[in-house]
């Protein structure tokens, strides 16, 4: 007669989702481009949360991509993948990126940015050039060139290369407007660039 009054409510359902990022960045800078503005998102419209995040790397210890694990609540997941999406793409996700439903075995591509990748040779210039010359310095003049239409968002110091992880919406205009750079610029000297989104 009376079990009706002492039912519990039923818990919202959770859904747990991954976005895996094609983009070749730090763990630091994976929660300062992405994480932080997400979990803000996430958190404001009760949504849901960040649980987790990794990065994938190569042999050579390069950055391959990296992913954020969310756990949703709710009985709209549909909409919270909308959400999730379209926060991720106005902070700048690369082409190639993923939304990985777990519990549906489903994916939903997403990205709007294009990547580019500098590699500094460290290897085969005169001892001087690297005395001389400062990664600083190329950080802040990639960053003066492309205002505007792209930025590093990550940097990477291999064995032999340093990566300079590059995102904006054309790699065609970011190439352009670092070409005189990088043909002047004694550090630059026997660089190399890759389409990396």
């Amino acid at each position: 007669m009376f079990s009706g009054l002492f039912r519990k409510k039923a818990r919202p359902a959770v859904h747990v989702v991954k976005a895996q990022l094609n983009a070749r960045l730090q763990p630091m800078d994976r929660s300062e481009y992405f994480e932080e503005g997400l979990d803000d998102k996430l958190r404001a419209t009760k949504t849901g949360e960040i649980v987790g995040g990794g990065t994938m790397q190569r042999e050579t210890g390069e950055i391959e991509y990296c992913d954020i694990e969310m756990k949703l609540r709710g009985d709209s997941p549909a909409d919270a993948e909308r959400m999730i999406v379209a926060t991720l793409e106005a902070l700048g996700a690369p082409k190639g990126s993923k939304l990985e439903v777990g519990d549906e075995n489903r994916v939903v591509p997403f990205g709007v940015n294009e990547g580019l990748a500098v590699y500094l040779n460290g290897t085969e210039l005169p001892a001087e050039i690297y005395q001389r010359c400062k990664l600083e310095f190329v950080h802040a003049e990639f960053d003066r060139l492309l205002e505007g239409h792209g930025q590093v968002f990550s940097i990477w110091r291999g064995p032999t290369e340093t990566a300079f992880y590059i995102y904006g919406p054309s790699f065609d205009e970011m190439s352009k407007r670092l070409e005189g750079f990088l043909q002047t610029y004694p550090l630059c000297e026997k660089s190399r660039l890759e389409r990396i989104a």
